[in-house]
């Protein structure tokens, strides 16, 4: 049985290097999101903007996105690592999560030396909370 969590990053270009770091972590180290299932490891990310990719539009991406499709992953640890690397520009991480049975995905970004939910405003599809930091 599989449990599916939809992962995109966005990075500045500076930071390839430390994108294709956490992406080596998820596919070896990355906790799964319950005790007892194995080892680490639940998949990577892939480059999704490179000049082989084709994107809708007349002209290509500015930016460095990154995708993956996650199997068991534990996508608090995801965001607590995501929070542990030193980002040559913190402000330009974005991470996208949609874990199994969710609808949308969850923005964090780096600000203020936390990672932080900025999107969208709840937490989950009934909640009404808002502005979490990663682990709370």
């Amino acid at each position: 049985m599989s449990w599916v969590a939809n992962v995109m990053l966005s990075v500045g270009l500076e930071d390839r290097l430390n994108a294709e770091a956490f992406s080596g972590w998820l596919d070896k180290e990355c906790p799964r999101r319950e005790p007892g299932m194995g080892p680490g490891g639940c998949g990577n990310l892939s480059l999704i903007t490179d000049a082989d990719n084709q994107w809708g539009g007349h002209k290509n991406p500015e930016c460095q996105v990154y995708a993956g499709a996650l199997n068991h992953a534990d996508l608090a640890a995801v965001v607590d690592h995501l929070g542990s690397l030193a980002w040559h520009d913190p402000n330009a991480v974005q991470l996208f999560t949609m874990d199994q049975e969710e609808f949308f995905f969850r923005v964090w970004m780096i600000r203020r030396g936390a990672v932080r939910q900025y999107a969208p405003a709840s937490p989950d599809e009934e909640g009404d909370e808002f502005w979490h930091t990663a682990g709370s």
